[in-house]
This record gives C-alpha cells, structure tokens and sequence, in this order.
C-alpha cells in the first residue's frame, strides 16, 4: 500500500509538472492542422496569445480562425505582411502587441517578415513534411513520392532567413508504402503525429531542451512547386 501510494504521489507530481514552464505563443497559420495544433497547445496549458491567420474567403473564415474566435483569442487575418518586400509597420506592430514568446508556424502560405520572426524571445518553429535537408520547398509531400522516397516524414525547425534552411528542433519517419498519394501519407501518419509533435516541440522549447541541429549540406534538395507541367509520368 505505500509503494502504491507513493506510485500515485508519483503521479500526480508528474501531472502538476505537465502545467509548469509554459509559454504565451503566438500562432502563425491556417487550415484544420493549424487548428489542432492551436487546440492541443491550449489543452496543454499553453497560452495561444495572438492567432495570425488568412482572411475569409468567399465569406469563410479558415478552421483555425473559426476556432480561435470561438475561445475568445485574438484573431488577425491580414492579407499580407510585407508591401514591396518590406514589412507593413501597422502588421508587424500589431503583431507585437499580443507578447508572444515564441511563434509557431504549423502551416503557413505567407511570407512572414524577419522583424517577426526574430522577435520573440524564443523565436520561431516551423513545421515541413519532409526529412530535412531533402525536399525543401513548397511541395515536399509532392516531391517524395515522386523521388520514389522509401522513408518519409517530417521536420520541426528553428526558422531563419533561408528557404526550410534553419536548424532541426525535432524529425519523425515512416515507411512509405507503394501505393501512398499525398492524400494517404498525410491522413495516416504527417498530420496525426505532426499535430503531437508540434505540442512537444513547444514543450521542449519551455523546459529548454529543445536543440538545435545544424541541417548538413550534404543530400539536401529544394523542389519547386509541383504543377501539372511537371507532374507528367513518362513509361
């Protein structure tokens, strides 16, 4: 009975840890995986500041946007951060006015200044299917099925100022079967396990074990944008 009271004490101390060293965040991006990273920060005791999201389209606004107002947290859906590739200072100062300490980018489709991403004292993390450095760029999902890639997965990294360039905060892999599209490889194991590690992520970056792997030069690729010019399949 004491070894399992103490098991429960155990317990329990380890749960009140799961709420210490948490972070205000600011979250940088759209779509339903953005609102299951959003979700599961805030189950996680995580404090979603500020959302920075897509404006409405064709009067909908995007599921992270619908969830967040739906909580009460601030929402900003600017069209653009940057004008002629310099930053619009009313953008970027609200920005700064929600007090991020760190920017999550769970998937993004703008071009985010460096007076942003910079600017919390944790900096900023991003999430990439793939196993970077190979399949940089915007279709890397697109380009690994393509190459024929045997493994698959994905990357959360520190941003910089390059293209899917900054150093390695955390990577998952998988098998790729024969018969996966992009569709089965991102239901089955990129979107589930990246939403979990995207949380984790934050958490190693509140406790300050998060590390930072430089990306080796050697077997890195970029790919462009997969378009149907380049989507011909020659027997």
């Amino acid at each position: 009975m004491l070894w399992a009271a103490g098991r429960a004490v155990r317990r329990f101390s380890t749960a009140a840890s799961c709420y210490q060293n948490k972070l205000n965040v600011a979250l940088i991006g759209q779509s339903l995986f953005g609102q299951e990273v959003y979700t599961n920060l805030q189950k996680q005791g995580h404090k979603v500041v500020g959302v920075f999201t897509v404006p409405d389209r064709d009067g909908k606004a995007d599921p992270l946007a619908v969830a967040a107002e739906k909580d009460g947290t601030p929402v900003f859906k600017f069209p653009k951060w940057r004008l002629k590739g310099k930053p619009i200072a009313d953008v970027v100062e609200a920005y700064k006015s929600v007090g991020a300490e760190l920017n999550v980018l769970p998937f993004c489709s703008q071009f985010i200044p460096m007076d942003v991403i910079n600017h919390p004292r944790h900096g900023s993390i991003i999430y990439h299917p793939s196993l970077l450095p190979r399949h940089r760029g915007a279709a890397a999902i697109n380009w690994t099925l393509i190459h024929g890639d045997k493994i698959g997965g994905f990357s959360i990294f520190w941003a910089d100022d390059g293209l899917d360039t900054g150093p390695i905060l955390l990577q998952r892999q998988c098998d790729i079967d024969p018969n996966d599209t992009v569709d089965s490889l991102y239901n089955r194991f990129l979107y589930p396990e990246g939403i979990a590690a995207m949380v984790e992520a934050v958490q190693l970056i509140a406790e300050g074990k998060a590390p930072r792997i430089t990306q080796p030069e050697e077997g890195a690729t970029y790919e462009g944008i997969q378009r149907k010019e380049n989507a011909k399949v020659v027997f």
